[in-house]
């Protein structure tokens, strides 16, 4: 984990690019005790531990389905798709037996990608993981003080370019979503935890990559949705530009797909390390 200092932090952004209606803003100010938190997203690796120690099933192992992208389905569970009027876009397909241990479905396997973000981890996964590390998820205000990485009022974890001089900086989309993907960072779907530079606290992935479960609810008024933080390896400018470090989204506390994983966090008092 890292450590990150008690102080004035300014968050959230008003400017041009913001989601209004997302609650994103408006640029504020706000203190915070010191804290540590995870330099990269929890792993395959690590959450193979946590389910061997505790023989844990996730909701989604429970359920019995989640969504997968339609583009990183295996071939091998093309017959297992779901007949089901979820209401989601239909690049989201439900598919039988998708989970944390076979993240596109029937013939995929974690092992083959031990170092990349644990996903299909529901908020109450997220928890119940966090609990038995000795950790909790972090807040959204310390999610994004970290995640701004000691900058001020810049749009990413590294400045205020996306790209800089030709070199990707996190794992989004490039290309024309959601049917021509370039992979010009690299990726297809997720990279491994550790991909990419760190920002200035030492944190990997803090945009990109996977979406990232916090601890609190989305609004008052819907405290039944939980928010979520990063944007990840979908997000692209034309339809979800929430791979900055003041965006926002939220989703039910059951939810799991291919592209949501979690870190941890714990006080600056707490032994983890």
């Amino acid at each position: 984990m890292a450590a990150v200092p008690a102080g004035s932090w300014h968050i959230g952004h008003d400017g041009p690019e913001a989601y209004p209606e997302d609650g994103e803003g408006p640029r504020r100010t706000v203190a915070s005790p010191g804290f540590l938190i995870d330099r990269a997203a929890v792993t395959n690796r690590a959450f193979a531990g946590f389910v061997e120690a505790t023989g844990y099933l996730t909701e989604a192992e429970r359920i019995g389905w989640s969504f997968v992208f339609y583009a990183q389905l295996h071939p091998s569970a093309e017959k297992h798709v779901l007949s089901l009027q979820t209401g989601s876009p239909e690049w989201w397909l439900p598919v039988k037996g998708a989970n944390w241990a076979m993240p596109d479905g029937a013939g995929s396997d974690w092992r083959d990608r031990e170092d990349h973000p644990v996903v299909h981890v529901s908020w109450n996964d997220a928890v119940a993981y966090a609990a038995w590390s000795g950790k909790r998820l972090p807040t959204e205000i310390e999610w994004e003080i970290a995640a701004r990485g000691g900058l001020e009022d810049k749009i990413y974890p590294w400045g205020n370019e996306l790209v800089e001089a030709g070199r990707h900086r996190c794992n989004i989309w490039q290309g024309s979503f959601p049917f021509d993907n370039l992979a010009e960072d690299g990726f297809l779907s997720t990279a491994p935890a550790n991909a990419f530079e760190p920002n200035g606290y030492g944190l990997f992935n803090m945009v990109g990559n996977v979406w990232e479960w916090t601890a609190d609810s989305w609004s008052e008024s819907r405290p039944q949705l939980k928010a979520m933080r990063g944007g990840s390896y979908l997000c692209h400018r034309s339809y979800c530009n929430r791979y900055r470090v003041s965006a926002r989204t939220s989703n039910a506390v059951d939810a799991a797909s291919s592209h949501l994983g979690f870190r941890c966090a714990a006080d600056l008092s707490a032994s983890a390390t």
